[in-house]
């Protein structure tokens, strides 16, 4: 008789800690809470973006995350360091890029990475290595030896970030980076940003006044008002939070019209148009249970399109604003 193999234990999944955590983040200036308790959890490798009005705590939070300002309670850990305990640890693991432009206009392209490198106490050769590298990686090599105040906004946002990737941080601060940047430009700091997530692995937090930059850059994005996080999750699943979507079917005929319009008591149609509007949450499910409807009816659309509101609608719905526009941060 053959003795069974004795039971291995079972292997224990791990999974990797989050690049950024927070809990029951507050801060005070006087009697005005500008955070209240603010809660965050962002894996490794992913683009985080903060929504919220003028004043919300945005650049607060930040400055709460990389050490510049303490906050009044909570805790946090930044790239497994402690904020509280080893503030020196998580300063080494991060960059951080302001909304304003942080280079030196007296100076080269070349001598403001030559200067980030010497404050972060490189060897000669290996902070010229990375200046080099860094100055060719944005585009910059051509201008160089040209000082900065020769720079469009474009070029002095792009040498700002690569400024910031001199220490080659693993966790990015970007507080509205993209602030002031003509479309053009705007684009190309996006295609850098999912360069430095998806290429390094590199973890960015972002605040933005810019809906569509969020739209376009973030894994997950939450939106902060009067310092409170009402709402967070990828922007589809916030989209869905919001009523107004529906799917919009067209039919060829009056008779296949009708014919669809009395299997959905819910659905507005318009006779002119021919088309037939149903409430819709966007989701898979509700697009086939709508389909399965047809293919019983025994009737065939025209076409079919499915329309949810956009980050502008999930904004004015949460926070009781109209969306930040191009206006500028000026508060907390």
């Amino acid at each position: 008789m053959t003795t069974p193999p004795a039971p291995t234990a079972p292997t224990a999944l791990t999974t990797s800690a989050p690049a950024i955590s927070a809990h029951g983040l507050r801060k005070s200036y006087g009697d005005k809470a500008v955070l209240d308790g603010i809660d965050l959890s962002i894996p490794e490798g992913s683009v985080f973006a903060l929504l919220g009005p003028n004043g919300a705590g945005k650049t607060t939070t930040v400055q709460i995350l990389s050490t510049l300002v303490a906050p009044d309670a909570g805790q946090a850990r930044i790239a497994g360091h402690d904020l509280a305990l080893r503030p020196e640890g998580v300063r080494s693991a991060i960059g951080v890029t302001g909304q304003f432009s942080a280079v030196d206009n007296l100076l080269t392209a070349e001598e403001n990475l030559m200067l980030m490198a010497d404050l972060r106490h490189l060897p000669r050769p290996e902070g010229r290595r990375r200046a080099t590298g860094l100055l060719h990686r944005f585009d910059l090599t051509e201008a160089a030896r040209k000082p900065v105040s020769t720079f469009s906004g474009g070029m002095r946002r792009k040498l700002d970030l690569a400024m910031t990737l001199v220490g080659d941080p693993r966790i990015i601060f970007l507080d509205e980076p993209t602030t002031g940047l003509d479309p053009r430009s705007r684009r190309t700091m996006w295609e850098i940003i999912r360069g430095l997530v998806v290429e390094d692995g590199v973890t960015v937090f972002l605040t933005t006044q810019y809906l569509e930059e969020a739209d376009q850059l973030a894994d997950r994005i939450a939106v902060l008002d009067q310092g409170r996080l009402v709402a967070e999750g990828t922007s589809d699943e916030l989209k869905r939070l919001i009523p107004g979507g529906h799917i919009r079917l067209r039919f060829a005929t009056t008779g296949e019209l009708d014919t669809a319009a009395r299997h959905f008591g819910a659905a507005a149609r318009d006779p002119e148009e021919l088309t037939l509007r149903i409430p819709s949450d966007g989701s898979i499910p509700t697009l086939r249970a709508v389909l399965d409807v047809l293919d019983g009816a025994a009737v065939q659309a025209e076409s079919l399109t499915v329309h949810t509101p956009d980050l502008d609608d999930v904004f004015l719905t949460l926070t009781g604003h109209s969306t930040p526009g191009n206006a500028t941060e000026m508060a907390r």
